[in-house]
């Protein structure tokens, strides 16, 4: 018996249940049947739809206003500094910033509260800022190559322990193209951080050359068939003249240190060429390049004794 009278509520419970949402189901439908098409257009597609659509317009003109006005400064920055890196630079910088504005502005219009949003972000670029602080410094130093300008594209320089030729600098790293075609990133950090050489920075460069020859060989010979090599060389700037001195007696040559005055551009090429030439007029003139070797002194008897020697 009180296992049936269970079951029969139960049944009343579900059956009640169901009545309920019956009837709720019915009174949203009527609600809905009886509102006016005209005062649902008012007051919900109307209003939103319209603020829906005016920031959609905002986003996509503002975004390319953003654009337009980006490279507009781009193209002020590089005709006043002629600095390639400098323009990338605060067009990218530009951009950004009015693409913030933009989005901004467009959240706005569809009601959002943009005083919290701002305050957000800033909590938000803290944070990151906190977690970013090597990128931060990168962005920082590359602030600061900027400004004092230690090189341009196309420059041929070495930092941070790489030699290449400046590519482009980003917010964040440089780019370096290496003599062998590698593109190497490195940190504005340690690029600013470290000392930098500028091959390029100058018109003319001074190659550095040393040519041993033996002991034997005629000095003043060997420095006119270099000069006149140099001479005969058309890259070889005459002013500053050339520097042909003997620069060191090493201990199995006669060391002469030759110094030209080249374009920056020929340089490579220039020190290639008189090393090659150097060379064949030694030869020809019959005068040794010496190298590493050992004499061996034998008594006039010709006798070599091995071993301990005798007491």
């Amino acid at each position: 018996m009180t296992a049936q009278a269970n079951n029969a509520n139960n049944d009343g419970v579900s059956e009640v249940v169901q009545n309920l949402n019956v009837q709720e189901a019915t009174k949203v439908i009527k609600k809905v049947s009886s509102m006016d098409v005209q005062m649902i257009l008012d007051q919900w597609i109307i209003p939103y739809g319209t603020k829906i659509l005016v920031a959609i317009v905002i986003y996509i003109v503002g975004k390319f206003l953003a654009r337009v006005l980006s490279r507009v400064l781009g193209r002020i920055v590089l005709a006043s500094s002629r600095d390639e890196m400098l323009q990338s630079f605060v067009s990218s910088m530009s951009y950004f910033l009015f693409l913030l504005i933009v989005v901004i502005a467009s959240l706005s219009q569809l009601g959002i509260n943009t005083s919290s949003l701002v305050a957000l972000i800033g909590a938000a670029g803290l944070a990151i800022g906190l977690a970013l602080q090597n990128s931060l410094q990168n962005f920082a130093a590359g602030v600061m190559i900027l400004i004092f300008k230690p090189f341009r594209r196309g420059d041929f320089i070495e930092a941070a322990g790489t030699s290449g030729k400046v590519e482009q600098m980003g917010l964040l790293v440089l780019e370096l193209r290496t003599g062998d075609n590698k593109t190497v990133l490195v940190p504005n950090g340690k690029v600013f951080a470290d000392s930098i050489t500028n091959y390029s920075r100058n018109e003319t460069r001074r190659i550095d050359m040393i040519f041993d020859i033996s002991y034997d060989a005629d000095i003043e010979k060997a420095k006119s068939i270099i000069a006149q090599v140099l001479f005969d060389d058309e890259r070889v700037l005459n002013h500053p003249e050339p520097t042909i001195a003997v620069g060191n007696l090493a201990a199995n040559s006669v060391q002469l240190f030759v110094r030209p005055w080249v374009q920056t551009s020929q340089y490579m090429n220039t020190q290639f060429d008189l090393l090659e030439k150097v060379k064949i007029e030694f030869d020809k003139a019959n005068i040794s390049i010496p190298y590493n070797q050992l004499d061996l002194h034998f008594p006039d008897d010709g006798v070599i004794t091995l071993g301990k020697p005798k007491s």
